[in-house]
């Protein structure tokens, strides 16, 4: 059997896509005959990186503002389909994942012109544009939260990769110590802002790094590619060891070193949660405010601590109080673990195959 996942733009999008792709290689699906399809993003390192071809098209999102590209948008589309629809029958693929970046519209219309049963799913709590249009043709929608606004799905949770739904913390903190060179002692706190950084997140760490007057704590700071080259710790307190890092592709080990994390409220909440642990959580501002409802979601469940943006002054504070409560955090590591649906990517491969099975015969 062959598939195609269309996934592109951020890890949010693209790591999902690739913990499917893994159940599917694990159910005896060759990775040749896994077929991604995005664009000129993150996709194009981590695609290949992980040994699937990749299909590029040339499309770009929605802006929301009067602008000349998007009157681009429906010519970029209409091109972008005609090349999927040709790939999808002549590789003969069984059936469509679409995650629900950029490339999801072309990606499936092109599925229902070829005739190939579709699957979407969403991450946030609340739908995105391109998926709220492609539920229309989907021959099954899937969501991470009950109740997703937006888009009427199936329950089915987040996929992730098997490296974190079972990872044992225990067992990789040592390892991970010694990555990022650190003690066995202090609490450690993880932060990121997304796969591609959050400038106000490094800002925030960086002056809570400089004032921190608590008890010594570690940090492992994942600034963003992009963004790593401006985030310095050379006025860090003496009680602060700060690793700052552009980008890590071993979240086994940062989550297995890390006592809490601070990130924003995408694909990095669900991956702390499935691993128990407890986070701060920062929803961006940007693509409608999705990751609001996403923090608040998690929130609810006594997982996490939601801090607005305009409120990261006081997440040292925030920090500190977490840090001195072990039983708190063992409370929200349990709530992360219950709100956290580790068979999500198993889940969706094996709908993928039973439908491309059905469509065959």
């Amino acid at each position: 059997m062959r598939f195609a996942i269309a996934a592109a733009g951020t890890g949010g999008h693209i790591f999902p896509g690739l913990a499917v792709a893994e159940h599917l290689v694990a159910a005896g699906v060759g990775r040749e005959h896994v077929l991604f399809i995005g664009g000129d993003r993150m996709e194009v390192d981590l695609v290949p990186k992980e040994g699937y071809p990749l299909l590029r098209i040339r499309i770009h999102g929605l802006e929301r503002r009067m602008s000349a590209r998007n009157l681009r948008i429906p010519q970029l589309v209409w091109k972008a389909t005609r090349t999927v629809a040709r790939e999808l029958r002549r590789r003969e693929v069984g059936a469509v994942l679409c995650m629900g970046s950029y490339v999801t519209v072309p990606v499936a219309i092109a599925a229902r012109q070829a005739g190939v049963p579709l699957y979407i799913h969403e991450q946030n709590a609340g739908a995105g544009l391109a998926n709220r249009l492609a539920g229309r043709w989907a021959d099954r929608s899937l969501v991470s939260f009950p109740g997703t606004r937006g888009l009427a799905g199936e329950v089915v949770g987040y996929p992730l990769r098997s490296s974190l739904t079972t990872l044992d913390k225990a067992a990789v903190r040592r390892h991970a110590l010694e990555r990022y060179r650190l003690e066995s002692g202090p609490d450690t706190v993880g932060v990121m802002g997304g796969s591609l950084g959050a400038g106000s997140i490094n800002e925030a760490v960086t002056a809570l790094s400089a004032r921190w007057k608590g008890a010594p704590i570690q940090i492992v700071h994942l600034a963003g590619a992009r963004n790593r080259a401006q985030v310095s710790t050379a006025g860090d307190s003496s009680s602060v060891t700060r690793r700052v890092l552009g980008f890590e592709d071993r979240m086994d080990l940062f989550y297995g070193v890390s006592d809490v994390v601070l990130s924003r409220a995408g694909g990095s909440m669900m991956e702390a949660a499935v691993t128990g642990t407890p986070s701060v959580l920062v929803p961006g501002s940007f693509a409608g405010r999705h990751q609001l409802a996403n923090a608040r979601a998690m929130a609810e469940t006594g997982a996490a601590v939601l801090v607005e943006e305009a409120g990261l002054g006081s997440v040292g504070g925030i920090l500190e109080d977490l840090l001195a409560d072990p039983d708190r955090r063992d409370r929200m590591r349990r709530a992360a673990i219950d709100a956290a649906r580790p068979g999500a990517a198993a889940t969706i491969a094996t709908m993928m195959m039973d439908g491309a099975d059905v469509a065959a015969r």
